[in-house]
C-alpha cells in the first residue's frame, strides 16, 4: 500500500533523530511504564508502532519478553543494535503493519502503543488486532498526542500535523479513543492527559519537514485566530504545546 510506504520512508529515514528526540525518550509516561511492567511482571509484552524502541526499553526492565514491532525496518534496526548495546537480550524486533500482526491469538498479557496510533490507516482492523493478540485480562496502554474536542482546535491541530509529516492520519480525540476501545471489546478503565511543549525547530528537524511546508507552518500558526493561537500556547519562534494522553483498557 502507498500510503504504508509513505510511512516507512518518512521514518526509515530519520529513524536516529527519534532515537536521540527528547520528546520521545523521556517523560513520565515512560517512567510509568516501566513501574507497570515491574509490578504487574507480564510474561510477554507488544510495543506496537515501537519506532526508536524507548517504549520496549522501558518494558524490558521487567525481565519478561518484549517485541517491538512496526512498519520501518530502519527504526527496528535501530531498536535491535540499541537493546544488544544495553544488554537487553528480551527484546525482539518483527517488521509488519498493525493492521496485520504476524502473532498468535491471546498471546501477549500488555499491550502499549505510545505516539504511533495518529499514523495507522485503518483504525478498526488495528484495534481488533491489538484485541485479538491479548489475553483474556491482559491490559492495552495507549499514549498518543490527542485533539481537542472543539472543532475548531481539531482542525488546526490535524492542520499543522499533515503539513509537517505527509505520513500523519489523525490525532483522535478522547471520546474517539473510548468508542473506538469499547466498539472493539475492551473495558475502558480510565484516562489522563498533560501538556507536550513542542519546540518548533526540533519538532520539523526530527522529521525532515520541506522547506515549502516549514514555511506553510509558520503561516498557518501567524493566522490562526487568537483562540487558537491561546490554546496551543503558540510562541514567537513557533514552539506550542499539544495534549498528550494515557488510557488504559483491558480485553
Amino acid at each position: 500500500m502507498k500510503s504504508q510506504q509513505l510511512v516507512a520512508q518518512q521514518f526509515g529515514n530519520m529513524a536516529e533523530n527519534y532515537l536521540t528526540s527528547t520528546v520521545h525518550a523521556q517523560g513520565a509516561d515512560l517512567e510509568r511504564v516501566q513501574q507497570l511492567a515491574m509490578l504487574e511482571q507480564p510474561a510477554r509484552m507488544l510495543d506496537l508502532g515501537c519506532g526508536a524502541g524507548h517504549v520496549s526499553f522501558a518494558l524490558a526492565a521487567s525481565g519478561g519478553e518484549v517485541v517491538a514491532y512496526d512498519l520501518s525496518a530502519s527504526m527496528l534496526e535501530v531498536v535491535a543494535r540499541t537493546a544488544a548495546e544495553r544488554q537487553l537480550a528480551n527484546i525482539r524486533t518483527f517488521h509488519g503493519p498493525v493492521e496485520a500482526l504476524p502473532f498468535e491469538d491471546a498471546s501477549f498479557d500488555l499491550v502499549v502503543t505510545r505516539y504511533s496510533a495518529h499514523h495507522w490507516l485503518d483504525m478498526t482492523s488495528a484495534m481488533k488486532e491489538m484485541y485479538r493478540v491479548l489475553k483474556p485480562g491482559g491490559k492495552c496502554i495507549v499514549i498518543d498526542v490527542i485533539a481537542p474536542e472543539t472543532p475548531l482546535l481539531d482542525t488546526v491541530l490535524q492542520t499543522v500535523e499533515i503539513l509537517r509529516d505527509a505520513s500523519h492520519v489523525r490525532d483522535y480525540r478522547v471520546s474517539e479513543w473510548q468508542t473506538m476501545l469499547e466498539n472493539t471489546g475492551f473495558k475502558v478503565h480510565d484516562h489522563d492527559s498533560w501538556k507536550l511543549p513542542l519546540a518548533f525547530a526540533s519538532w520539523v528537524k526530527r522529521i525532515g519537514t520541506s522547506e515549502a511546508r516549514i514555511a506553510a507552518l509558520k503561516a498557518v500558526f501567524g493566522d490562526l485566530p487568537e483562540e487558537a493561537k491561546r490554546y496551543f500556547q503558540v510562541a514567537e519562534d513557533y514552539s506550542f504545546v499539544t495534549d498528550t494522553a494515557w488510557l488504559t483498557a483491558s480485553k
